[in-house]
This record gives C-alpha cells, structure tokens and sequence, in this order.
C-alpha cells in the first residue's frame, strides 16, 4: 500500500486543481450599445435603476402590496421554481461529493468449499471467513478534471436554476400588479356603467311620463329607452370582466384574497416618473432571465471538459483496514488485523467513435446555449425599447382624451339644456351621452395602460433583482 499509495496520492494533489474546460469568454450582447433615440430623448430623468428598486418601494399602494405580499407566500408556480432551486442545488452537492473520497464500513460473512483438485491435501474441505473493514469506497482519482467539470456544470445549472426563480419571482410581482390594475379597471368601468344606468333610468322615466301627457314624441321616448338599454348591457359586460379578473388575481395569490384589499377603482399604483432606463450593456445583463442564459452556456461549456476527460485513463482506488478470523467468536483477536489496497484502471482503446462523437454533441450544446443566451438578450432590448416607447406616447393619449373628455361634457351639458328648453329634439343628447360614455371607457382604459406600463418597464429593466441576488 505505500508503495503505490503515496504516489498516486501525490499525483492526486497535483492534478486535483486541472480540467480540460475551454476557456470562457461571455459573448458579446447583439444589440445596440444604448437605446434607440426615439424612446431614450435627451434629457431623460436619472433615477435608481429597476434592478436597484425593491417592489415595495415601487409600488405605493398599500392594499396592492399586500396581495402581491399574499401571492409570493401561495403561489404555486413560485412554489415549484423554489423546490426545483433546491433539487439543483441537492444534485451538485451530489457532484461535489464526488471529488472527495467515501468512507465506509463493509462486513462479509462468507463459506465456501474448495474442492478436491484444488486442495492441497487432495480432499476436499469448507472454508469460513469473517472479515470486517473500513476504508475508501472506490474513489476516483480525478487527473484530468473529469469529476470537476462535472461538478462546475452541475454547480451552474445549480445558479441557472436559481436566476430562474428570481425571475419567476418577478414576473409574479408584475403580473399580479397587472391583474390588480386590470380588476381596478373594470370595476371603474363597472361603476362608470352603473352611474350611466341610473342617469338614463332617470330620464327615461321623465321622457315616459311626458310622451304619455303627450309632451314628448315617441321617437324621443324610444331613443331614451335604446340609451337605457344599452347602458345596462355596459353594466353586464363589466360585471363579468371584473369577476373574471377576480378570479385571475385569487390564482396569481393562491387564494382568495379579502374584499378590502381589492380596488375600488383605477389608481396610480407608481409614480410616473418612477424609472431610468440606464443603458443596455448594465441593465440587461442584470435581468434574472439573461444571468440564467449566461449560466447555461457555462455549464454548457464545462460539460465539453467533461466530454474532453474520458479520452484519458480513469483511475479508482479502494482499500480499508480491519480484521479477519476463520471463526465469528474470534473476529476482534490478537492477529487478526489485515488491510486491502486495490487500484482499477480504466482507459479507452477503441469506441467506436463515440467519445469523439460527444464531444462533438457537448459542443454543440454549447452554440445552442449561445445562440439562447443572444436571443435573450435580443427579447429584453426589445421589451424594454417597447416599453419606453410607450411610455412617452400613453402619456400624451391620457393627457388628449382627458381633454376630450371635457369637451364632451360639455356637448353633453348644453345638449341636455337645449332639450329641456325645447330647442332641440332628444337625438342631440342621445349622440352626445353616447360619445361621452365612450370617450369615458377609453380613458380607464388609456389610464390602466399607462399604470401597466410602467408595472412592464419595471419588469423588462429586472425589476428587484438585485435585492434577491446579493443574499
């Protein structure tokens, strides 16, 4: 045993540190060095980057910080981006094991007969043995790095899995601040509806009363009846919208959440002006989303490592020291001390080809992995390049149909006084109730665009993730 034991040991120690791993360069991103002029103007105001921005800073209203607070503690799909965080990191701890050398206990009761031609004495006898040791399991002295490029790609996937979380983490945010705007939308709509219904409930009854004392005509009246209707189908299909954005947002929490949690109404649930977009070259390579690609491709490329490593001869040890006897009553005895050294070697001479061939395939995975790592890149700068874009146009569409809005309520007004007057017939106010009421709706619905943009931008610039990274 010290004769080849030493030695290889030594070997052992000096090779321990090498692998066959190609050197890794990070790709350059395919995309412009900053964001195109239309969505990026001069002057654009500096602010904390999103990755910096916690969500609870973003985000300023309280009842949708506790349903977003109420889905990171039940929802499922975060739930098994967590487990799965844990099975990856249980699996390299399985990896990383193996570099070092098992220790264990094994015991063999063995009888056996040896038969007349191979005794020495011509007859033929039983032999019994007991023997229990403890020693080193098989241990594969790792010269060229096979083992720990195994044990670097599986300690990337390990952080690939984790960025996975972060990001589903993130899109959990913002999309349950989206559904939150969304049930906050339809139920303003819901409200505008019904206001609408009473008001032309209202005047349809007056108009009624007076086609039958044969003020009004009966087109008039018919009119009334067409608005009144149709504002009741308004409060119908905004009662289902809002009941099934109250089922999206009860998924997204895992639960149903409680009634005075649940908006009454479209309210800015961030500031406007909330976000700085920064450059591409420092935000994008902070998503979560990207950081896993990267992770990937690393992985990837030290699986190559791997591949480049079974080429060469694989060299296991086992041995263990412990005691033998003839008998089970004598096991422990003076004299029974023995030891057992093996070393196994196994090289390849000729297969087929085939460790060539997966070379070939863990390099190919790795284009794969490079080609998905620029197209994750290309997907976030053209997220947030929309985002931006939309940014700056959602506000001069709120700022145009709230003026529109005023107009119009203004027609309204003097079409509903030149009705009462006698002036005009009930068609002018029909027209200008009906553009009014539309014109409403557009604006919820300018205003839930504008609020979800913001809630996207946050999201496309990685919203939070530095907050989940550092620990």
């Amino acid at each position: 045993m010290r004769r080849w034991g030493l030695p290889l040991l030594g070997a052992a120690l000096l090779l321990g540190g090498c692998t066959m791993i190609p050197k890794y360069s990070r790709p350059e991103p395919p995309v412009p060095p900053s964001w195109p002029e239309a969505v990026a103007p001069a002057g654009e105001p500096e602010g904390p980057a999103a990755a910096d921005t916690d969500w609870q800073d973003f985000f300023t209203d309280a009842r949708l910080r506790s349903v977003i607070e109420t889905a990171l503690a039940n929802n499922r799909d975060l739930r098994v981006a967590t487990l799965y965080v844990e099975k990856a990191e249980a699996l390299y701890r399985i990896q990383r094991a193996a570099v070092r050398p098992g220790v264990g206990i094994q015991a063999i009761a063995e009888r056996y007969r040896v038969p007349e031609k191979v005794s020495d004495s011509g007859n033929a006898y039983t032999v019994d043995q007991y023997s229990v040791q403890v020693g080193t399991i098989a241990w594969e002295l790792d010269f060229f790095g096979r083992i720990r490029s195994l044990k670097a790609a599986a300690l990337e996937q390990y952080l690939a899995t984790e960025q996975g979380r972060i990001a589903a983490r993130i899109s959990l945010i913002a999309g349950t601040a989206r559904a939150w705007l969304a049930l906050a939308a339809d139920a303003e709509g819901y409200q505008l509806a019904r206001e609408t219904l009473e008001a032309q409930q209202a005047s349809l009854d007056l108009i009624r009363k007076s086609a039958e004392m044969g003020i009004t005509s009966d087109l008039d009246l018919r009119q009334a009846e067409s608005l009144a209707e149709a504002a009741r189908a308004d409060v119908a299909r905004f009662a289902g919208l809002a009941a099934v954005d109250r089922n999206m947002l009860d998924l997204l929490a895992g639960t149903t959440i409680a009634e005075d949690l649940l908006p009454g109404g479209l309210t800015e649930v961030t500031g406007r002006d909330a976000l700085a977009p920064g450059l591409p070259s420092e935000v994008l390579l902070r998503r979560p989303d990207i950081l896993a690609a990267e992770h990937e491709l690393k992985a990837m490329n030290a699986n190559i490592g791997a591949a480049r490593a079974a080429f060469f001869p694989r060299i296991a040890l086992t041995g263990g020291a412990g005691t033998m006897s003839a008998n089970l009553s004598d096991l422990f005895g003076s004299g029974t001390r023995t030891w057992t050294f093996t070393s196994n070697l196994i090289t390849p001479i000729w297969v087929s080809g085939s460790l060539i061939q997966k070379v070939k395939v863990a390099k190919v995975d790795r284009e794969i992995a490079v080609a998905r790592y620029e197209k994750a890149i290309q997907v976030a700068f053209s997220e947030v390049a929309d985002s931006l874009t939309l940014r700056s146009t959602l506000v001069e569409q709120r700022e145009a149909q709230e003026a529109l809005v005023r107009a119009l309520e203004e027609t309204y007004q003097l079409y509903d006084a030149r009705y009462k007057a006698g002036i005009d017939g009930y068609l002018g106010v029909l027209v200008a109730q009906r553009a009014l009421l539309a014109a409403q709706h557009i604006l919820v619905l300018v205003r839930l665009n504008e609020q979800a943009n913001l809630v996207t931008l946050y999201e496309a610039l990685g919203g939070g993730a530095t907050e989940e990274q550092e620990p």
